[in-house]
């Protein structure tokens, strides 16, 4: 939208933006705007909190958070991967339509105006501690401490602690630590970013703030010090739901993700209930970071008007279908994230059952803070809900997530790409692999979830639908079963519904379309 245009529909009163089909700012007045704190983990997988059904006390904290807010257990990726999930986050926008669709291609995020945008032209003080893999760049915000899942800011001159232990994570190298990190947790990732967002709080005094708090944990490399190491013993987790006994019903790119796992870290498999272990330990030193950070907001007096959003990108195998990280398809265990919102003006509520997603975030805090939602924006907001209003449940009975880099799907008898993640760099290089590569993320594929069904299509027109609540791990294909047969047809219209919801209508040229009125298209 030109500035001229913008300039005219934020003086027109709320009777003429209906008329012209904008829908009125509503939330909160400009003297009265609420602190924003996004804290978000990258691949943390749903249901590993005590508050989620876990077994272990991994992240009281967050369940603390979750308590007195509202969360989500039908929260999902717009795409179970890092960049188009988080310009999603950002954008409001599907990733077919802000065009990222791998984590190479942030620079060509499009869209219209962004979360920090629109908070920077509110007057808001902004702010990066942690992991950005987005479009987002130094120049946009106050703060700028950017971290890796291998090194991150350092003060000038480095202390050399930082330096030794960014140098041993180099040397791990994306693999599962067989011993306990012998490095204290100030040296930690987490510990950092928590530190720094904590002295930008300090720095915006009385001024609102919008912050990103992005953990690069609990993502690979797998590793943790004491006391976290040997908080979950690996003889005590959980035992896996599936192994590698599960592949077998799966297609190609699962099981060449598997081959190539295994030429990469040769016995990984084995080697599972250390990389389980890491991972809780993983997640409970994030919470005990994400404690301290709220416990400084409660300190300064700014916890009462600070609205905090808790999520993860996409989530991670753990160890089922024997397989860690991500890299392929569609899975439950891979779109399902963790989602809380907690803090000013939210209405501490039961679990909600509402379908929700990452792209939901941008519309939601708009109208928290009395925003127009950017034009372009395909997320819906959630802040009636989450303040105690009516919403029309049928708007949030299903959800849309996909994945793929387009073009035809590799298969066994085809010859591979050069680039196709298999690591390497020469007879000395440090063996390591890209899950994220053009085989795992061949062709295009889009999902639907809707109450215990889910249907997955891609572009050469197969088709999968699983009930989840009876095969949570999605291993028998329902597609062409009597079972599914009543199902089938409302799974592929709400598809098709969601295909054409998600088709971009930008650049915003002469005309203006109706905009439905919190992004709701349910009547």
């Amino acid at each position: 939208m030109d500035c001229n245009r913008r300039d005219l529909l934020k003086s027109l009163p709320a009777a003429a933006l209906a008329k012209a089909g904008q829908a009125p700012v509503r939330g909160a007045a400009s003297g009265e705007r609420p602190n924003l704190l996004i804290v978000m983990a990258d691949q943390q997988r749903a249901g590993l909190t005590r508050g989620s059904g876990f077994a272990q006390d991994t992240m009281p904290a967050l369940d603390g958070l979750s308590a007195r807010g509202v969360s989500f257990d039908r929260a999902y990726t717009t795409a179970p991967l890092c960049v188009p999930a988080r310009i999603s986050m950002l954008t409001g926008r599907w990733p077919h339509a802000h065009r990222v669709r791998q984590n190479s291609a942030a620079n060509a995020a499009t869209f219209d105006k962004d979360l920090f945008h629109v908070c920077r032209d509110l007057g808001y003080r902004t702010g990066l501690s942690g992991k950005n893999h987005s479009h987002l760049t130094p120049g946009r915000v106050d703060l700028w401490r950017p971290f890796s899942h291998l090194d991150g800011w350092l003060p000038d001159p480095a202390p050399k602690d930082l330096v030794a232990f960014e140098q041993w994570m180099k040397h791990l190298n994306h693999g599962t630590g067989q011993e306990a990190t012998p490095f204290p947790v100030e040296t930690q990732f987490p510990y950092r970013i928590v530190s720094s967002a904590i002295d930008f709080i300090d720095t915006a005094k009385d001024d609102p703030f919008a912050l990103w708090v992005s953990f690069p944990e609990p993502h690979n490399p797998y590793q943790v010090p004491k006391p976290y190491f040997d908080m979950f013993p690996p003889e005590q987790v959980p035992a896996r739901d599936v192994g590698l006994e599960a592949l077998a019903s799966k297609s190609f790119r699962w099981r060449w993700l598997r081959q190539l796992e295994e030429r990469t870290y040769p016995g990984y498999a084995d080697r599972w209930r250390r990389t389980r272990s890491n991972y809780l330990g993983m997640l409970r030193m994030i919470d005990d970071q994400v404690a301290r950070l709220l416990g400084h907001l409660e300190a300064t007096g700014k916890a009462r008007n600070t609205i905090v959003l808790y999520l993860a990108d996409h989530g991670d195998f753990f160890c089922d279908y024997g397989l860690e990280r991500k890299g392929t398809e569609l899975p439950e265990v891979l779109t399902r994230i963790p989602m809380s919102w907690s803090g000013w003006n939210i209405r501490p509520q039961s679990k909600l059952p509402a379908f929700v997603s990452t792209a939901d975030v941008l519309p939601t805090l708009c109208e928290a803070i009395g925003a127009e939602i950017p034009f372009g924006c395909q997320g819906r907001s959630l802040w009636p809900m989450l303040t105690g209003q009516p919403y029309p449940k049928s708007e949030f009975e299903s959800i849309y997530s996909e994945v793929g880099f387009g073009g035809l799907s590799y298969g066994p008898g085809d010859a591979l790409p050069p680039n196709s993640g298999r690591g390497g760099g020469g007879a000395d290089a440090i063996p390591t692999y890209d899950e994220l590569n053009p085989v795992t993320q061949s062709g295009t594929m889009k999902m639907v979830r809707m109450g215990d069904w889910k249907v997955v299509f891609d572009s050469e027109g197969g088709g999968q639908i699983f009930n989840v609540v009876r095969d949570p791990y999605e291993l028998k294909n329902l597609w062409d079963a009597p079972e599914a047969a009543g199902i089938k047809p409302r799974l592929l219209a709400e598809l098709l519904q969601w295909t054409m919801r998600t088709q971009d209508d930008l650049p915003r040229a002469a005309y203006t379309t109706k905009r439905a009125p919190h992004g709701w298209y349910a009547r």
